[in-house]
Protein backbone atom coordinates (compact mmCIF):
# COMPACT_ATOMS: atom_id res chain seq x y z
CA UNK A 1 0.00 0.00 0.00
CA UNK A 2 1.32 3.65 -0.95
CA UNK A 3 0.52 6.85 0.44
CA UNK A 4 -1.31 8.08 -2.82
CA UNK A 5 -3.96 4.61 -2.12
CA UNK A 6 -4.22 6.33 1.46
CA UNK A 7 -4.69 10.08 1.06
CA UNK A 8 -8.42 10.58 1.02
CA UNK A 9 -10.26 11.67 -2.37
CA UNK A 10 -10.64 15.45 -3.36
CA UNK A 11 -13.92 16.87 -3.99
CA UNK A 12 -14.22 18.36 -7.31
CA UNK A 13 -11.89 15.88 -8.65
CA UNK A 14 -13.05 15.24 -12.47
CA UNK A 15 -11.52 11.95 -12.54
CA UNK A 16 -13.12 10.91 -9.50
CA UNK A 17 -16.23 11.93 -10.33
CA UNK A 18 -16.81 11.24 -13.78
CA UNK A 19 -17.78 7.56 -12.64
CA UNK A 20 -20.76 9.35 -10.73
CA UNK A 21 -22.37 11.02 -13.43
CA UNK A 22 -25.31 9.48 -14.90
CA UNK A 23 -25.40 8.19 -18.20
CA UNK A 24 -25.81 9.32 -20.91
CA UNK A 25 -28.15 8.75 -24.02
CA UNK A 26 -26.54 8.17 -26.84
CA UNK A 27 -29.49 6.84 -28.54
CA UNK A 28 -31.43 10.11 -28.47
CA UNK A 29 -28.33 12.23 -29.74
CA UNK A 30 -27.57 9.70 -33.04
CA UNK A 31 -31.48 10.39 -33.82
CA UNK A 32 -31.40 13.46 -33.53
CA UNK A 33 -27.83 14.15 -35.63
CA UNK A 34 -29.73 11.89 -38.25
CA UNK A 35 -33.09 13.79 -38.01
CA UNK A 36 -30.73 16.94 -38.28
CA UNK A 37 -28.66 15.51 -41.55
CA UNK A 38 -31.88 14.24 -43.34
CA UNK A 39 -33.73 17.98 -42.64
CA UNK A 40 -30.59 20.04 -44.31
CA UNK A 41 -30.34 17.14 -47.08
CA UNK A 42 -33.56 17.55 -47.96
CA UNK A 43 -33.74 21.24 -47.92
CA UNK A 44 -30.47 21.41 -50.25
CA UNK A 45 -32.54 18.82 -52.77
CA UNK A 46 -35.09 21.28 -52.82
CA UNK A 47 -33.15 24.27 -53.24
CA UNK A 48 -31.30 22.76 -56.10
CA UNK A 49 -34.54 21.36 -57.62
CA UNK A 50 -35.63 25.02 -57.97
CA UNK A 51 -32.46 25.99 -59.32
CA UNK A 52 -32.41 23.62 -61.97
CA UNK A 53 -36.14 24.02 -62.85
CA UNK A 54 -35.82 27.02 -64.94
CA UNK A 55 -33.40 25.40 -66.86
CA UNK A 56 -34.88 22.06 -67.89
CA UNK A 57 -38.42 23.82 -68.63
CA UNK A 58 -36.28 26.13 -71.00
CA UNK A 59 -34.36 23.02 -72.49
CA UNK A 60 -37.61 20.73 -72.12
CA UNK A 61 -39.48 23.77 -73.79
CA UNK A 62 -37.25 23.75 -76.81
CA UNK A 63 -38.16 20.50 -77.91
CA UNK A 64 -41.50 21.62 -78.15
CA UNK A 65 -44.23 21.82 -81.36
CA UNK A 66 -45.86 25.72 -82.03
CA UNK A 67 -49.11 23.88 -81.74
CA UNK A 68 -48.47 22.19 -78.29
CA UNK A 69 -47.06 25.29 -76.55
CA UNK A 70 -50.37 26.99 -78.08
CA UNK A 71 -52.71 24.13 -76.85
CA UNK A 72 -51.24 23.41 -73.77
CA UNK A 73 -48.42 25.70 -72.61
CA UNK A 74 -47.89 24.16 -69.14
CA UNK A 75 -47.45 20.52 -70.50
CA UNK A 76 -43.83 19.31 -69.55
CA UNK A 77 -42.78 17.30 -71.43
CA UNK A 78 -42.66 17.81 -75.03
CA UNK A 79 -45.51 15.48 -77.49
CA UNK A 80 -43.82 14.66 -79.83
CA UNK A 81 -40.51 15.41 -79.61
CA UNK A 82 -39.11 17.86 -82.30
CA UNK A 83 -35.57 19.66 -82.72
CA UNK A 84 -36.71 21.71 -85.91
CA UNK A 85 -36.48 25.11 -83.24
CA UNK A 86 -33.09 23.87 -82.94
CA UNK A 87 -32.25 24.49 -87.14
CA UNK A 88 -34.57 27.65 -87.41
CA UNK A 89 -32.46 29.63 -84.60
CA UNK A 90 -29.27 28.24 -86.05
CA UNK A 91 -30.64 29.59 -89.54
CA UNK A 92 -32.53 32.69 -87.79
CA UNK A 93 -29.28 34.02 -86.92
CA UNK A 94 -25.50 34.29 -87.49
CA UNK A 95 -24.81 31.83 -84.45
CA UNK A 96 -21.53 30.82 -86.29
CA UNK A 97 -20.16 33.81 -86.38
CA UNK A 98 -21.39 35.20 -82.84
CA UNK A 99 -20.24 31.67 -81.63
CA UNK A 100 -16.20 32.57 -82.51
CA UNK A 101 -16.52 36.18 -81.58
CA UNK A 102 -17.48 34.69 -78.04
CA UNK A 103 -15.08 31.84 -77.94
CA UNK A 104 -11.68 34.25 -79.11
CA UNK A 105 -12.76 36.94 -76.86
CA UNK A 106 -13.05 34.75 -73.81
CA UNK A 107 -10.16 32.75 -74.85
CA UNK A 108 -7.77 36.08 -75.01
CA UNK A 109 -9.09 37.74 -71.78
CA UNK A 110 -8.68 34.59 -70.31
CA UNK A 111 -5.15 34.58 -71.17
CA UNK A 112 -4.21 37.70 -70.48
CA UNK A 113 -5.90 38.10 -66.96
CA UNK A 114 -3.95 35.10 -65.49
CA UNK A 115 -0.77 36.36 -67.13
CA UNK A 116 -1.71 39.89 -64.76
CA UNK A 117 -3.48 38.72 -62.40
CA UNK A 118 -0.61 36.23 -61.09
CA UNK A 119 2.03 38.79 -61.60
CA UNK A 120 -0.22 41.53 -59.75
CA UNK A 121 -0.53 38.55 -57.09
CA UNK A 122 2.71 38.16 -56.56
CA UNK A 123 3.66 41.40 -56.68
CA UNK A 124 1.43 42.26 -53.56
CA UNK A 125 2.15 38.78 -51.73
CA UNK A 126 5.83 39.43 -51.64
CA UNK A 127 7.70 42.44 -52.81
CA UNK A 128 6.82 45.16 -50.27
CA UNK A 129 7.17 48.57 -50.87
CA UNK A 130 5.56 52.31 -49.28
CA UNK A 131 2.32 51.68 -49.71
CA UNK A 132 1.74 48.70 -51.03
CA UNK A 133 -0.96 47.77 -48.16
CA UNK A 134 -2.88 50.53 -48.88
CA UNK A 135 -2.37 50.66 -52.66
CA UNK A 136 -3.60 47.01 -52.62
CA UNK A 137 -6.87 48.06 -49.90
CA UNK A 138 -7.94 50.88 -52.71
CA UNK A 139 -6.86 48.52 -55.48
CA UNK A 140 -9.74 45.83 -53.85
CA UNK A 141 -12.12 48.52 -53.11
CA UNK A 142 -12.94 49.00 -56.55
CA UNK A 143 -14.73 45.72 -56.25
CA UNK A 144 -17.57 47.17 -54.66
CA UNK A 145 -18.36 50.03 -57.15
CA UNK A 146 -21.16 48.68 -59.42
CA UNK A 147 -20.15 48.36 -63.18
CA UNK A 148 -23.25 50.48 -64.26
CA UNK A 149 -21.24 53.64 -62.28
CA UNK A 150 -18.32 53.21 -64.72
CA UNK A 151 -20.48 52.68 -67.58
CA UNK A 152 -20.13 56.22 -68.73
CA UNK A 153 -16.84 57.47 -68.25
CA UNK A 154 -15.84 53.93 -69.53
CA UNK A 155 -17.47 54.18 -72.79
CA UNK A 156 -15.83 57.62 -73.29
CA UNK A 157 -12.35 56.40 -72.75
CA UNK A 158 -13.18 53.73 -75.66
CA UNK A 159 -14.25 56.29 -77.53
CA UNK A 160 -11.27 58.49 -77.27
CA UNK A 161 -9.10 55.37 -78.27
CA UNK A 162 -11.02 54.92 -81.09
CA UNK A 163 -12.39 51.33 -79.57
CA UNK A 164 -15.63 51.93 -80.00
CA UNK A 165 -17.76 49.10 -81.84
CA UNK A 166 -14.22 47.00 -81.57
CA UNK A 167 -13.59 43.79 -79.79
CA UNK A 168 -10.79 45.41 -78.31
CA UNK A 169 -12.46 47.02 -75.87
CA UNK A 170 -13.84 44.07 -74.54
CA UNK A 171 -10.40 42.25 -74.41
CA UNK A 172 -7.78 45.00 -73.11
CA UNK A 173 -9.80 46.01 -69.81
CA UNK A 174 -10.96 42.39 -69.01
CA UNK A 175 -7.00 41.59 -69.11
CA UNK A 176 -5.81 44.39 -67.40
CA UNK A 177 -8.57 44.88 -64.81
CA UNK A 178 -9.58 42.17 -62.88
CA UNK A 179 -9.21 43.02 -58.51
CA UNK A 180 -10.89 39.76 -57.62
CA UNK A 181 -8.85 37.82 -59.57
CA UNK A 182 -5.61 40.21 -58.32
CA UNK A 183 -7.05 38.78 -55.04
CA UNK A 184 -7.53 35.22 -55.56
CA UNK A 185 -4.01 35.12 -56.69
CA UNK A 186 -2.61 37.05 -53.65
CA UNK A 187 -3.81 34.61 -51.31
CA UNK A 188 -2.90 31.43 -53.79
CA UNK A 189 0.91 33.02 -53.31
CA UNK A 190 0.71 33.92 -49.79
CA UNK A 191 -0.22 29.94 -49.33
CA UNK A 192 3.01 29.10 -50.41
CA UNK A 193 5.81 28.44 -48.49
CA UNK A 194 8.35 31.30 -48.64
CA UNK A 195 11.44 28.41 -48.29
CA UNK A 196 10.55 27.88 -52.55
CA UNK A 197 11.75 31.23 -52.96
CA UNK A 198 14.49 31.84 -50.47
CA UNK A 199 16.06 28.59 -52.33
CA UNK A 200 15.81 30.47 -55.37
CA UNK A 201 17.13 33.71 -53.89
CA UNK A 202 20.28 31.69 -52.71
CA UNK A 203 20.78 29.68 -55.92
CA UNK A 204 20.57 33.39 -57.73
CA UNK A 205 17.39 33.46 -59.11
CA UNK A 206 15.90 36.96 -59.49
CA UNK A 207 12.32 37.93 -58.90
CA UNK A 208 11.46 37.76 -62.90
CA UNK A 209 13.00 34.01 -62.88
CA UNK A 210 11.44 32.88 -59.23
CA UNK A 211 8.47 33.64 -60.50
CA UNK A 212 8.40 31.84 -63.40
CA UNK A 213 9.87 28.96 -62.28
CA UNK A 214 8.91 28.50 -58.66
CA UNK A 215 5.62 30.62 -58.30
CA UNK A 216 3.95 30.07 -61.52
CA UNK A 217 3.96 26.36 -61.73
CA UNK A 218 2.64 26.00 -58.18
CA UNK A 219 -0.36 28.38 -59.07
CA UNK A 220 -1.80 25.66 -61.46
CA UNK A 221 -4.73 24.73 -59.28
CA UNK A 222 -5.81 28.31 -58.89
CA UNK A 223 -4.91 29.62 -62.34
CA UNK A 224 -7.56 26.87 -63.81
CA UNK A 225 -10.36 28.01 -61.40
CA UNK A 226 -9.54 31.77 -61.82
CA UNK A 227 -9.83 30.63 -66.04
CA UNK A 228 -12.97 28.91 -65.64
CA UNK A 229 -14.08 32.10 -63.72
CA UNK A 230 -13.19 35.04 -65.95
CA UNK A 231 -14.78 32.62 -69.24
CA UNK A 232 -18.21 32.44 -67.33
CA UNK A 233 -17.65 36.05 -66.89
CA UNK A 234 -16.71 37.17 -69.86
CA UNK A 235 -19.14 34.73 -71.65
CA UNK A 236 -22.30 35.95 -70.42
CA UNK A 237 -21.50 39.58 -70.42
CA UNK A 238 -24.31 41.79 -71.72
CA UNK A 239 -24.13 45.27 -71.37
CA UNK A 240 -20.95 46.47 -72.03
CA UNK A 241 -21.20 44.85 -75.24
CA UNK A 242 -24.59 46.14 -75.82
CA UNK A 243 -23.47 49.66 -75.37
CA UNK A 244 -19.97 49.51 -77.17
CA UNK A 245 -20.72 46.96 -80.41
CA UNK A 246 -22.79 48.18 -83.26
CA UNK A 247 -22.01 45.57 -85.94
CA UNK A 248 -24.07 42.75 -86.30
CA UNK A 249 -21.10 40.78 -87.20
CA UNK A 250 -19.28 41.96 -83.89
CA UNK A 251 -22.11 40.76 -81.46
CA UNK A 252 -21.11 38.09 -79.09
CA UNK A 253 -23.90 35.34 -78.42
CA UNK A 254 -25.68 37.33 -75.36
CA UNK A 255 -25.98 40.27 -77.13
CA UNK A 256 -27.26 38.20 -80.56
CA UNK A 257 -29.47 36.28 -78.13
CA UNK A 258 -31.32 39.29 -77.34
CA UNK A 259 -31.57 41.09 -80.67
CA UNK A 260 -32.93 37.51 -81.77
CA UNK A 261 -36.06 38.02 -79.18
CA UNK A 262 -36.51 41.13 -80.63
CA UNK A 263 -37.03 40.12 -84.72
CA UNK A 264 -40.17 38.23 -83.59
CA UNK A 265 -43.30 40.79 -83.09
CA UNK A 266 -45.24 37.61 -81.44
CA UNK A 267 -42.48 35.75 -80.12
CA UNK A 268 -41.96 32.16 -80.93
CA UNK A 269 -41.48 31.07 -77.20
CA UNK A 270 -40.17 27.72 -78.40
CA UNK A 271 -37.54 29.20 -81.00
CA UNK A 272 -36.36 31.75 -77.69
CA UNK A 273 -35.81 28.72 -76.12
CA UNK A 274 -34.02 26.37 -78.45
CA UNK A 275 -31.90 29.84 -79.13
CA UNK A 276 -31.30 30.21 -75.05
CA UNK A 277 -30.24 27.09 -74.67
CA UNK A 278 -27.73 27.10 -77.97
CA UNK A 279 -26.37 30.19 -75.96
CA UNK A 280 -26.26 28.54 -72.46
CA UNK A 281 -24.95 25.26 -72.69
CA UNK A 282 -20.96 25.39 -73.34
CA UNK A 283 -20.63 27.38 -70.44
CA UNK A 284 -22.85 24.85 -68.73
CA UNK A 285 -20.59 21.96 -69.59
CA UNK A 286 -17.52 24.18 -68.37
CA UNK A 287 -19.07 25.06 -65.43
CA UNK A 288 -19.80 21.07 -64.72
CA UNK A 289 -16.70 20.63 -65.25
CA UNK A 290 -14.28 22.98 -63.54
CA UNK A 291 -16.97 23.34 -60.44
CA UNK A 292 -14.76 21.04 -58.06
CA UNK A 293 -11.84 23.42 -59.39
CA UNK A 294 -13.30 26.24 -58.72
CA UNK A 295 -14.75 25.00 -54.44
CA UNK A 296 -11.20 23.20 -54.17
CA UNK A 297 -9.06 27.07 -55.08
CA UNK A 298 -11.85 28.89 -53.38
CA UNK A 299 -11.06 27.25 -50.52
CA UNK A 300 -7.41 27.10 -50.68
CA UNK A 301 -7.69 30.75 -51.42
CA UNK A 302 -8.22 31.26 -47.41
CA UNK A 303 -5.08 29.56 -45.96
CA UNK A 304 -2.64 32.57 -46.39
CA UNK A 305 -4.73 35.45 -45.70
CA UNK A 306 -2.55 38.47 -44.14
Amino acid sequence: MTAADLTPPLIGDPDLERDDRPAGRPGRDRTRRTVGRVLIHVALIVAGLAMVFPFLWMLLTSFKTLPQLLQDPLAFWPDPWTIEKYVDAWNAAPFAQAYLNSIYICVLAVVGTLVTASMAGYAFARIRFRGSRVLFIVFLATQMIPKQVTLIPFYLLMAELGWVDSHLSLIVPAMLVNPFAVFLMRQFVLSLPKELEEAALVDGAGRWRTFWTIILPNLKPGLGALGIIVALDVWNSFLFPLVLLNSPDLFTVPLLLASFRGQFGSVDYGLVMAASAVATIPMLVAFVIGQRRILNSMAASGLGGR
